[in-house]
């Protein structure tokens, strides 16, 4: 018998290795990041600090417990991250993916992801919160003269519980709407790769439209996923 102490979530392999009448089992292992494709790019924000390549921090956001380990709290004043990276570089097709927690009495505006120029070609997703402390999905992008936002201020949800959104952008430039899964709302952009720019979490990239409430994990696909193939919520 053997035990494995220190398990790491690796994906094992088994082969029965048949040698001089004799039979082996050779166990070999690899990182699930291996099966990551080209242009993929995830990111658990609580292990976003201060000494990140690139990184800036705005106010204080606070780690706080979530039901998939530590998340972000951002108090929907001044906390951002700021990154000097664009992870849409050169994609022509992919999935947005956030697990996240709107909180009650925020902004009414939150965006809560900017990726590429502040005034140029950009993406924004982005939670709009209600009087009655309800919340609907934003997504907006502008590429050239191009531009489409996903909104629908009927298709409201509670605040204070934990989501997954998402949204999809095909190489024939439709997008779609996800929340936990099930389609809300889709729409035609005509879209070039957003190739400049950075990218924020928790506001605007220039500062403005804070968001309030926690951000557990985001992840970029350079494909057009299916729900059944989103992050496991």
């Amino acid at each position: 018998m053997v035990f494995i102490h220190n398990f790491k979530p690796y994906i094992f392999t088994i082969e029965n290795i048949n040698f001089k009448n004799r039979v082996y089992i050779m166990v070999s292992y690899k990182s699930p990041n291996a099966q990551k494709k080209p242009g993929s790019w995830e990111c658990t924000v609580s292990e976003l600090k201060a000494g990140v390549a690139g990184l800036s921090v705005s106010g204080n956001p606070k780690i706080v417990k979530a039901p998939y380990g530590n998340s972000m709290w951002f108090d929907g004043i001044n906390d951002g991250f700021f990154l000097e990276h664009n992870p849409l570089k050169g994609l022509t097709c992919f999935t947005i993916e956030a697990i996240i927690r709107p909180d009650a009495s925020g902004p009414e505006e939150q965006r809560f992801l900017h990726i590429g120029e502040i005034d140029g070609d950009r993406l924004l997703i982005e939670t709009r919160v209600t009087k009655k402390n309800q919340w609907y999905l934003d997504t907006f992008i502008l590429s050239g003269e191009s531009k489409k936002a996903l909104i629908y201020p009927k298709l409201v949800h509670p605040v204070d519980s934990w989501y997954h959104v998402a949204l999809t952008l095909d190489k024939k430039g439709k997008m779609i709407n996800y929340i936990n899964g099930k389609m809300e709302i889709k729409g035609e952009v005509e879209f070039k790769p957003i190739n400049s720019g950075a990218i924020s979490i928790g506001a605007r990239r220039n500062k403005v439209s804070w968001y309030k409430g926690a951000i557990y994990k985001i992840r970029i696909s350079p494909e057009v996923l299916e729900p059944n193939d989103f992050m496991a919520f």
